[in-house]
């Protein structure tokens, strides 16, 4: 069942540029969905589309059926989203302030809000954090913090723009340690990169954008013969023969 539907996008910039053109994709629910291409190929530019951070210029994106101009508020409570700088989306006081922030948005109870925000912060190995200002946290942290928030809003689609940059070694397997736990949980998931090495081993489906279209859509293996034409590395095993394992082998 299809949880996601873009319809001939495309999006215009003020100076006239096209950040995205003509772009259709389908998503299942529980589907997870790595999209990849270089800088400037378009893949942030659609990722804000998805609730309405951007409006297309021509076309239509439905969220689970509805199309997220007819209703702004349910899309963005369906899909979370977790930017590449989680600095620009950590607004509490404290890491507990933060993730209550939007159930506190949705008008639900105290109770409801505070059980909703405990089970979002033991999800995410940061209960030990909960009175912390969000400023001191590492970046591992942060973006864990994002994906804390995105947990007690309840999203059934959990959007990731770049969320390995500027990550150490262990920041890395924090991140994609929590996302995959999002997505045994049931989530959809679709998540941005230009370094698929961290996460290709397991996506289900592979998305290659170059110059704000979708140039190549189709299971991870068959796509990843392609990456390099439209500058996208390819993991060092691929390209040797071996098998990709995953950073948390």
């Amino acid at each position: 069942m299809k949880i996601l539907e873009i319809e001939n996008l495309s999006h215009r910039f003020g100076d006239g540029t096209f950040g995205n053109q003509e772009i259709d994709l389908s998503v299942r629910r529980e589907e997870f969905v790595v999209i990849a291409g270089p800088n400037g190929s378009g893949k942030t530019t659609l990722l804000r589309h998805l609730n309405g951070l951007l409006m297309p210029h021509v076309g239509t994106v439905r969220i689970a059926g509805i199309p997220v101009a007819d209703d702004l508020r349910r899309a963005r409570q369906m899909v979370g989203m977790v930017f590449q700088d989680p600095d620009t989306q950590i607004i509490g006081e404290t890491v507990y302030d933060d993730v209550a922030f939007g159930p506190e948005n949705l008008k639900l109870n105290r109770k409801e809000i505070e059980r909703r925000v405990e089970d979002a912060l033991s999800e995410t190995g940061l209960s030990a954090f909960a009175a912390r200002r969000p400023h001191l946290l590492s970046g591992g942290e942060k973006r864990r913090l994002a994906i804390a928030g995105m947990l007690a809003m309840k999203a059934e689609i959990a959007v990731f723009d770049e969320p390995f940059s500027n990550l150490d070694y262990p920041g890395v397997r924090q991140v994609l340690s929590a996302i995959l736990a999002l997505h045994r949980a049931g989530k959809t998931i679709l998540l941005t990169t230009h370094d698929l090495e961290k996460v290709i081993a397991h996506a289900d489906r592979l998305v290659l954008m170059a110059e704000g279209r979708i140039v190549s859509d189709g299971p991870p293996e068959t796509v990843m013969a392609e990456t390099e034409r439209f500058g996208v590395r390819q993991p060092c095993t691929f390209r040797n023969g071996g098998r990709i394992e995953s950073w948390l082998s």
